[in-house]
């Protein structure tokens, strides 16, 4: 138990550095922040959840101690925690009717990273500014910064003059462009929690895959590998996407909350969608192209195939046709 939390400790120090060189703000740091989940997981897959809770409070501490109180919550809400929780679900377990161990399915972990990454937005917008207003203020001013910067790229196009009209009206060419500008940055603003959320989500997602491989190279992994194409979320997290819709209506972080939740879910329901594209290919000739093909056309089309593969994924959750997966290989 204490060598555990020796490790625990150990790694949320590794954590801590490695989300504090963001401060940096060059590549590098970018790229040492992005694997700072990593060291909390790995001990918390494969030592203890203790563990992970040990490397949460010495990463946390930490930071507060020598750089800020605020960083050290903020590392503590947005990304210790996360990683805690999902590995402490990931290996959970309990003993079946026949005496093997039944582990926690993967598709309710699927719908925890989404509920997670959800929350953690939430978290760290709370964080930032405690106050709504001064946070949709930011947000807003954050897109209609991304917004100039398609406008001056040429992707989204000013309206064309009107040839037929005279000097003053002409004049009024350009208003209506900022007119157009600033419609899509209020949408944009309107669904930044989502868009913030399913990134996370897809993050956490690689996360918890890429330490549990780490984990299991090093012969520390208790759990089997799952069978990753078998995922299939249960039927109640299609109540919660509902929740989520009437959720984003209410005002406030409650709705920045549903609005999150909705963008989280999204990229659940297309990884549950992708998985089912490989479990339902297996055994099926030329499946290895069919694959290759999938992924091209996700690379080249991106935000419409990913809606594709959404609503496949709501489609088999609500189906639930997927044959049963072996136990112990949940």
């Amino acid at each position: 138990m204490g060598k555990d939390i020796g490790i625990g400790v150990g790694a949320g120090l590794v954590a801590a550095l490695l989300f504090g060189v963001l401060i940096k703000a060059s590549a590098l740091a970018i790229l040492l922040y992005l694997l700072a989940p990593l060291p909390i997981l790995i001990v918390g897959l494969g030592w203890s959840h203790r563990a992970a809770l040990a490397a949460v409070a010495s990463g946390a501490f930490a930071l507060a101690l020598l750089v800020s109180p605020y960083l050290g919550l903020a590392f503590a809400a947005y990304l210790a925690l996360p990683a805690w929780w999902l590995a402490y679900l990931a290996m959970l377990g309990r003993p079946g009717p026949d005496g093997t161990l039944e582990w926690y399915p993967t598709g309710r972990l699927l719908a925890w990273v989404a509920g997670t990454a959800a929350l953690a937005f939430v978290a760290i917008a709370v964080i930032a500014s405690p106050d709504y207003d001064t946070f949709r203020t930011q947000i807003s001013e954050m897109s209609r910064r991304v917004v100039q910067m398609q406008v001056q790229r040429g992707r989204i196009p000013a309206p064309a003059p009107d040839k037929a009209a005279d000097a003053d009206a002409a004049k009024t060419d350009a208003p209506k462009s900022d007119d157009l500008a600033g419609e899509v940055a209020d949408a944009l603003a309107t669904f930044a929690p989502a868009l913030a959320a399913q990134g996370f989500a897809v993050l956490f997602t690689f996360y918890l895959w890429a330490a549990a491989r780490i984990v299991q190279i090093s012969g520390r992994l208790l759990r089997p590998w799952p069978d990753l194409p078998a995922t299939a979320m249960p039927r109640a997290v299609l109540l919660v996407l509902v929740g989520a819709v009437a959720l984003s209506l209410a005002p406030g972080f409650v709705g920045v909350l549903g609005v999150a939740l909705i963008g989280a879910l999204s990229a659940a329901f297309a990884l549950q969608g992708l998985a089912a594209f490989h479990d339902r290919s297996r055994g099926r000739p030329g499946r290895l192209g069919l694959l290759i093909g999938l992924y091209v056309v996700l690379f080249l089309t991106q935000g419409i195939a990913m809606m594709a593969l959404v609503l496949f994924g709501i489609a088999d959750t609500a189906l639930d046709r997927r044959r049963p997966q072996p136990r112990g290989s949940a």
